[in-house]
């Protein structure tokens, strides 16, 4: 007999393997009430940049600009994205 194939961990250490999914997805199936899940704290990941989701960019940088934008952005603690922006905005005030 095979044990089932587990995908890594909950936050509480429960296994997630094809049981534990199928039950996320029923009880999201059956729906929330309003609000019910609007308190709950985030997970890892990106914080959102305000209340409205923002599209997503790309930008082409030489290497040189992007290791002074990466060193810059060290210095201030602050991501790559947040200097381009910064920069982006100083630029289009100057115009």
């Amino acid at each position: 007999m095979t044990a089932d194939k587990t995908y890594g961990r909950a936050a509480d250490g429960t296994p997630i393997d094809d049981a534990f999914i199928n039950r996320l997805a029923d009880e999201a199936e059956r729906g929330y009430r309003p609000g019910q899940l609007k308190n709950k704290p985030r997970g890892p990941g990106r914080p959102p940049l305000g209340d409205l989701a923002k599209p997503v960019g790309s930008v082409r940088l030489d290497p040189a600009l992007r290791e002074q934008a990466v060193a810059r952005a060290a210095d201030e603690g602050v991501s790559v994205s947040e200097i381009v922006r910064r920069a982006l905005r100083a630029y289009l005030r100057s115009a």
